[in-house]
C-alpha cells in the first residue's frame, strides 16, 4: 500500500520525536524503526530522514553527537530535548484529536474487503 507523502510529511516529526524519546539513536536505526513500527508501509530514505533530523536539531528538539558504534564506525547520535518532549506531548494531543475526529467518520463506513488492512 502507498502512503500519501502528506501524510507521511504530517506524522514524520511526532515519529521521530516519539521515536527519540525512547532513548538516543542514529539515522539507519530511525529509518529501521519507523519501518518496524509501520509494519514495513511506510518506506523512509535518508534523503527523507535527514533534513528532518538537521531541521528538527536547529529548531532545538533534538540534539546531536559524534559517537562510534561498535564495529567502530562514526555515527551521529541524535537526542530528544526538553523542548522536543514539549512539542512532542503536544503533537501527541494533537494528533489524538485527528485520530478520534477520523474514527468517529469511519466508525459506520465498510471499507471494501480489498483494501481493509486487519489491523488490531
Amino acid at each position: 500500500m502507498h502512503i500519501d507523502k502528506d501524510l507521511v510529511a504530517a506524522s514524520a516529526t511526532p515519529l521521530v520525536l516519539g521515536i527519540l524519546a525512547d532513548g538516543e539513536s542514529y539515522g539507519y536505526a530511525i529509518v529501521k524503526r519507523v519501518n518496524e513500527l509501520s509494519r514495513g508501509q511506510m518506506q523512509w530514505t535518508d534523503g527523507m530522514l535527514y533534513p528532518l533530523l538537521h531541521r528538527l536539531e536547529r529548531l532545538g528538539y533534538v540534539s546531536a553527537n559524534w559517537g562510534t558504534s561498535e564495529g567502530g564506525r562514526r555515527r551521529k547520535h541524535y537526542a530528544i530535548t526538553d523542548a522536543g518532549k514539549e512539542v512532542l506531548a503536544e503533537r501527541r494531543l494533537q494528533w489524538t484529536v485527528v485520530a478520534d475526529a477520523l474514527n468517529q467518520v469511519w466508525q459506520d463506513i465498510q471499507l471494501p474487503p480489498h483494501l481493509a488492512m486487519g489491523w488490531s
